[in-house]
């Protein structure tokens, strides 16, 4: 089945605007981006990702080429005409990693033009890629992660208690478990970590598979929330669950830090991703090793983990003095 995205490639321009790309050209887009759902297992997100991008680019060089985009065009491209494309891009306020992967998902529809036969990818691997500074992940303190996951803390706010634990259950989810928060809001009722089951298996991004453990607190988290919760979960349905029995939106959970920053005076980088971040930097602070919180985190490379090697130089000085023979 061909997968529309919401924004579409071959939908009506405008008055007074080029058409975006011509029929041929929008069929094969739409055919790579059913590619990418289907064979590449590319995730929601990445899918409406990889669909703006191509169209503000389809956009571009409609102006920067005067004519309507269409195959011939983009396999006469140059790595001059991409470099105008990022410098319009950057020019707009869009940040390098924004252009990263915006040329990142221009390479993949170079890429599968050509193994179909119907493209060219010189111009775009010619290209050398924008840098773009790595940013460190800003981790909370063990206290105030603590603090962010205990029910209690909002206890004086006007909300029905078994909205503050399962809100409690997300966020100690983040947290004790490293997850994203997609992969806490996909788990189903069933496979509910409480009882005897303390692991879970969960579908990262990739749609990469996981078994992740649940330590105790967590687990008696999530019972507190299902005790108190007043409507019927279906097994095959979501564990957490909105205001109306729906399943629960990730703007509540973050509207939820928003909250608890001004009540616990935190920073603006606290966020709930913030907590799997605290997740991996106290793991390893405690003498996790990396392989280890590589696949609890579901890394597909350990050059993503090592970067909380960083985060905690300090731990790593102090194993360096300790151990060496001529650090003392």
């Amino acid at each position: 089945m061909t997968l529309r995205p919401t924004s579409r490639l071959d939908h009506p321009a405008p008055a007074g605007r080029a058409p975006c790309a011509d029929a041929e050209l929008a069929a094969l887009a739409d055919a790579w981006l059913t590619h990418l759902s289907g064979e590449r297992r590319a995730s929601r997100h990445t899918l409406d990702a990889y669909s703006r991008d191509l169209r503000q680019f389809l956009d571009f060089a409609a102006v920067h080429l005067g004519a309507a985009p269409s195959l011939s065009m983009i396999n006469a491209l140059t790595p001059a005409d991409l470099r105008a494309f990022l410098a319009a891009r950057r020019s707009s306020g869009a940040c390098g990693r924004s252009l990263l992967r915006q040329l990142a998902g221009l390479r993949s529809f170079a890429r599968y033009l050509e193994r179909n036969g119907r493209g060219k990818t010189a111009a775009f691997t010619a290209l050398r890629a924008p840098k773009s500074p790595r940013r460190l992940p800003k981790p909370l303190s063990a206290e105030a992660a603590r603090q962010v996951v205990r029910a209690d803390v909002r206890g004086a706010e006007d909300r029905p208690a078994w909205v503050l634990a399962r809100d409690a259950a997300v966020l100690g989810l983040l947290y004790g478990a490293g997850l994203r928060i997609s992969e806490a809001l996909a788990i189903l009722r069933k496979d509910a970590p409480v009882g005897a089951r303390d692991s879970l298996r969960v579908t990262g991004k990739g749609r990469k598979i996981r078994e992740t453990p649940v330590i105790a607190p967590v687990q008696r988290g999530i019972e507190a929330y299902l005790e108190l919760c007043p409507y019927p979960l279906a097994p095959d349905g979501p564990l957490f669950v909105g205001a109306r029995g729906g399943p629960l939106s990730p703007r509540i959970i973050q509207l939820t830090v928003e909250r608890l920053r001004g009540a616990l005076a935190l920073p603006q980088s606290a966020t709930p991703h913030a907590l799997r971040h605290s997740f991996a930097t106290h793991l390893l602070g405690r003498g996790g090793d990396l392989r280890t919180i590589q696949e609890l985190l579901g890394h597909a490379s350990l050059s993503t983990t090592q970067i909380y090697t960083a985060v905690d130089a300090s731990r790593l000085l102090e194993a360096y003095q300790s151990a060496h023979p001529r650090a003392r």
